[in-house]
C-alpha cells in the first residue's frame, strides 16, 4: 500500500483516496492527485466572475448579505479592501466597513480592477 500524504488543511494522517481525489475525513478537505501519484493542491479561489483572488485584493459585494446573529445587512456594492484568503466554507476573511470582521464566500464578491 502506498503512503498517502497528510492533509494540507489539518495535517491529519487519516487521508484516503477516492478516484482521483484525496480526502481528509477529519476536516473534509479534498484535493487532486496528479498522474505520478503525488498530491497537488488546487487551491485557487475565484470570484463570481471567475477572476482569481489573492491576499490583499479589493472586492465589492454583488448581493445583499444578511449577517448571522445580527440585524445588519452587507449591502450590494460595499467595497471591501485588503482581503485575506483562507480555507474553509467562507473563503475570505475581511473587515467590512460599518460591520467589522467577518467571513465572506467568494461567490458573492467580484474583484475590483486596479
Amino acid at each position: 500500500m502506498s503512503e498517502l500524504p497528510p492533509c494540507p488543511g489539518c495535517q491529519s494522517p487519516y487521508v484516503y483516496e477516492d478516484g482521483g481525489l484525496l480526502i481528509c475525513p477529519e476536516c473534509a478537505h479534498e484535493w487532486a492527485k496528479d498522474a505520478d501519484g503525488a498530491a497537488t493542491e488546487s487551491n485557487i479561489i475565484r470570484d463570481a466572475n471567475g477572476a482569481e483572488l489573492q491576499d490583499g485584493d479589493t472586492v465589492t459585494v454583488i448581493k445583499d448579505l444578511k449577517v448571522k446573529g445580527a440585524s445588519s445587512v452587507v449591502k450590494v456594492g460595499t467595497k471591501v479592501k485588503n482581503i485575506r484568503l483562507v480555507d474553509g466554507d467562507h473563503d475570505i476573511d475581511c473587515k467590512v466597513p460599518g460591520i467589522g470582521q467577518m467571513g465572506l464566500k467568494s461567490e458573492f464578491v467580484k474583484k475590483v480592477a486596479g
